[in-house]
């Protein structure tokens, strides 16, 4: 089977304007003093980016604030374009990478549902199907007709995730959105992607925490600075490793 995932030399880069002119006063005083002057600077947020996620795999992408892992996050997702190198993506992706995204804040959570689903490429009738076990799943039954406007940031994770997940797909990239909401939702969005993967779903995991790509992923990848510094097994994949290794010179 081809990979999930296959990322290749994968860079991009952002122009970073200063002293932006907003209006005509703005610019004429960048006439005649250089400091008020608009500046463009070149920001280089990921730079030669390669790895590769089997079907079925988990790979768990670690690193400080401002490293490139929500970036990178985005470039699979397709919201964001490499400035060079590829993307190749096999099967079905849910994107849990920023609250609202695929959401319309003047509609109702129920109405939201049919928006977010329909762009994963479902039609209404598939989604009738799941609207059922998309509402039970998130708990938020009695606000499901209320404006997702009114939501806490917490109810739109729970939704978002909630869909996502009902979805069935081939590969779930999950974001440290992970972390909102309250405790026992957070074991509750835990405990079924241990059930996915199970079944044979592909991760790529954002965390600050190794000992939660421990527990989920095969493998990780650490950025820093835009640039893969470190790759290599989880703990429990390495340890295994090791006493195959043993194994084999007995």
């Amino acid at each position: 089977m081809p990979p999930a995932i296959i990322v290749e030399h994968v860079s991009k880069e952002f122009i970073l304007r200063h002293n932006r002119a907003t209006g005509l006063k703005t610019r004429f005083l960048g006439l005649f003093h250089k400091n008020k002057r608009e500046t463009r600077e070149n920001f280089l947020a990921l730079n030669d980016v390669n790895f590769t996620v089997e079907q079925g795999e988990a790979l768990g992408l670690l690193g400080h604030n401002g490293s490139g892992k929500s970036t990178l996050l985005q470039i699979i997702a397709g919201i964001l374009q490499p400035s060079k190198g590829r993307v190749i993506a096999n099967g079905r992706i849910a994107p849990l990478i920023q609250l609202g995204v695929g959401f319309n804040s003047e509609l109702t959570g129920y109405e939201n549902i049919f928006l977010n689903a329909s762009l994963y490429g479902f039609l209404n009738r598939d989604i009738k199907k799941r609207v059922k076990d998309i509402i039970e799943f998130s708990e938020l039954k009695q606000f499901i007709d209320t404006p997702l406007k009114n939501y806490s940031s917490g109810m739109q994770m729970r939704l978002g995730f909630a869909v996502a997940v009902n979805l069935r797909p081939d590969i779930l990239l999950a974001d440290e959105i992970l972390a909102v909401g309250d405790q026992s939702f957070q074991d509750k969005c835990l405990d079924k992607i241990t059930e996915m993967r199970s079944n044979g779903m592909s991760l790529i995991l954002v965390s600050h925490s190794q000992e939660q790509v421990n527990r989920f992923c095969d493998q990780y990848v650490r950025l820093d600075g835009g640039q893969v510094i470190e790759v290599g097994l989880t703990k429990p994949q390495a340890n295994n490793g090791l006493c195959q290794q043993a194994a084999e010179m007995v």
